[in-house]
């Protein structure tokens, strides 16, 4: 089970707030801070939807480019021990670094 709203290649969290006695939410990914509430599911998932088409015709107005989330490149901290030995694998089976990486992210997520 996900706590994440997807939309349009974007998605969005899903908090409680029992001071305010409803849902709420921000999109993550991006840096600009799109956030929306609800006082049931639907209505967050309908401010959330909302929320990104409002972005996206916005950007489209303002004639610049949306910002995407999760374009691929990210940068990663590991142990030189675990950069060497997914090196040697790489060089093993005649993979890019990148290459063997991405094999072991997606052997793990299933993709």
């Amino acid at each position: 089970m996900s706590n994440l709203l997807s939309y349009k290649n974007y998605n969005g969290t899903v908090e409680y707030s029992k001071e305010g006695s409803c849902l709420f939410g921000k999109v993550v990914g991006i840096k600009s801070l799109l956030s929306y509430e609800g006082d049931s599911v639907q209505e967050l998932e309908q401010d959330f939807q909302n929320v990104i088409d409002e972005y996206l015709l916005d950007c489209r107005e303002r004639n610049v480019e949306p910002e995407q989330p999760y374009k691929g490149t990210f940068n990663v901290r590991i142990s030189p021990e675990l950069h060497r030995n997914i090196a040697v694998y790489a060089m093993e089976h005649g993979k890019s670094l990148n290459a063997a990486v991405e094999e072991a992210i997606g052997n793990m997520v299933g993709a």
